[in-house]
């Protein structure tokens, strides 16, 4: 199979590895408002164990994601080129910052350096919603 005739394979598994990926971003933030509610140190650490896991997985995710999306990419180069694209890798970039910034929650969680409550992490838990709403809606819309 030639990189250009499979063009529609890699979308599929570009959007099957990014539903993995937010599905993680998704439930972390969660995962980071029930461990700063646990009551016990067996309860903090078992959710600093699944934290942990489901970061692996997501960064999996969020590793495919990106490969086959540079794959689409160097097939079809001329997406640069249009404005809505351009938008749409800025928002990824976002997405990176909103990973990486997950990883620094998990090693403030797992010292129990817990926030006194957790109004930021519930609005924390929003933000993937806003990033996957605005990327699908400059995919599908493509507005110049």
């Amino acid at each position: 199979m030639q990189l250009a005739s499979g063009y529609l394979w890699w979308k599929a598994l570009h959007i099957a590895f990014m539903v993995t990926w937010f599905a993680g971003l998704f439930y972390l933030p969660r995962l980071f408002i029930y461990h700063t509610e646990s009551s016990s140190v067996d309860e903090q650490i078992r959710f600093t164990l699944m934290e942990r896991r489901l970061f692996t997985i997501m960064t999996i995710g969020a590793i495919l994601t990106t490969v086959f999306g540079l794959i689409m990419l160097a097939i079809n180069q001329s997406l640069l080129f249009h404005v809505w694209f351009q938008i749409k890798l800025m928002l990824l970039v976002g997405l990176i910052i909103f990973h990486i910034r997950s990883w620094r929650w998990i090693k403030i969680l797992e010292n129990r350096q817990f926030p006194n409550n957790t109004k930021w992490l519930r609005w924390f838990n929003e933000i993937p919603t806003i990033f996957l709403l605005t990327i699908i809606c400059f995919t599908i819309i493509k507005p110049s």
